[in-house]
């Protein structure tokens, strides 16, 4: 399994002993839904969609070396969904496939990019091991941290990320493993004009809930029951039409497991915007600049908080000034 780098920022909402984070003062309407407050990194694994092609290459059979993948015109990057009409989710579904055949030609239904195509494959039996292959070196499941934005303190609901997880083809990633844990921030890689930033986290075991959905506005899930709230601030959503222009805070870890608030400015609002891309913010808070050069990727899903309120969370960083960025206002998060 190799690490899949979330392209763009993340948060989840965690308890934290080890620091003091101000409170956040709001109305004590019961009729109001609350939310906890986020920005503690978690770890994800998403699924591949299939057996994801990441090299092309030689089998050798009795009768000398094949590229029985390349010949067919199989490429680095193609994810095969079907053998023979049978899903393929996992390495081992795609084995047990080729094992099948027995020598005889399959049909692979590959994805490549947007599209679907079917290729006619024959199988080569390797000589060492006399399982049947068809020279490709796969993977079907990749990792990413990010961070979990809010949970509903009612039904424990979360919502996370703010954007759809992708691979490096573009391609929208589907849950995989379900459990989402609590990732500790070992290092920072500072952002710099015309090249992103990231984050650098462990995963420490530690379950937080299970994620159950990711799309266009994030990664969803609910947290579990024995998770400890106690330590959590709680506030009210605002609609993107209370947003205004000016003073904002983002709550973001770029250290261990502890949240921090840091400050913004939200230079634009934009509630129509069809990419989700609702607010142009800018980091004001030289603490967050000196240590990661603004945003970087692993702090997507950041709330932004204005006025006591929780109105968005960041997405995006602009490559060519990493202290600025997208958000995304968390009515269009939560209608999930």
């Amino acid at each position: 399994m190799r690490k899949l780098k979330f392209y763009i920022a993340a948060a989840v909402v965690a308890a934290c002993l080890c620091v003091s984070v101000p409170s956040v003062q709001v109305s004590a309407d019961a009729a109001t839904k609350e939310y906890y407050i986020g920005g503690m990194t978690a770890g994800f694994t998403l699924s591949a969609g299939g057996a994801e092609v990441i090299g092309l290459n030689e089998v050798s059979a009795e009768d000398g070396l094949h590229r029985p993948a390349e010949e067919a015109g199989i490429r680095i990057g193609d994810c095969i969904c079907a053998v023979d009409g049978i899903s393929i989710k996992t390495i081992s579904d795609l084995n047990s496939a080729l094992d099948k055949c027995g020598g005889k030609a399959v049909i692979l239904r590959v994805k490549r990019g947007g599209d679907m195509a079917e290729v006619s494959v024959t199988p080569v039996q390797e000589k060492k091991s006399g399982k049947y292959k068809i020279g490709v070196l796969i993977r079907d499941s990749l990792a990413g941290i990010g961070t979990v934005t809010y949970i509903e303190k009612d039904t424990l609901r979360f919502g996370a990320l703010g954007h759809s997880v992708c691979d490096e083809n573009r391609n929208i990633l589907e849950i995989s493993n379900p459990s989402v844990y609590l990732c500790s921030v070992v290092g920072v890689n500072k952002g710099t004009r015309g090249k992103a930033g990231e984050l650098r986290g462990l995963f420490m075991g530690d379950q937080l809930g299970k994620a159950e959905k990711v799309c266009a506005e994030g990664l969803y899930g609910t947290f579990s029951k024995s998770y400890d709230f106690s330590h959590l601030e709680t506030v009210e959503a605002a609609p993107i039409s209370e947003a205004t222009i000016g003073k904002a805070i983002i709550y973001s870890t770029i250290d261990g497991v502890c949240p921090q608030q840091y400050e913004i400015a939200i230079a634009k609002v934009d509630s129509n915007n069809r990419d989700n891309k609702n607010f142009v913010i800018k980091v004001t808070d030289e603490r967050l600049i000196s240590e990661t050069g603004g945003i970087v990727q692993g702090m997507s899903g950041s709330p932004i908080l204005q006025n006591g309120k929780l109105i968005g969370a960041v997405t995006h960083v602009f490559l060519n000034d990493p202290t600025r960025g997208y958000g995304i206002g968390i009515e269009n998060m939560t209608k999930n």
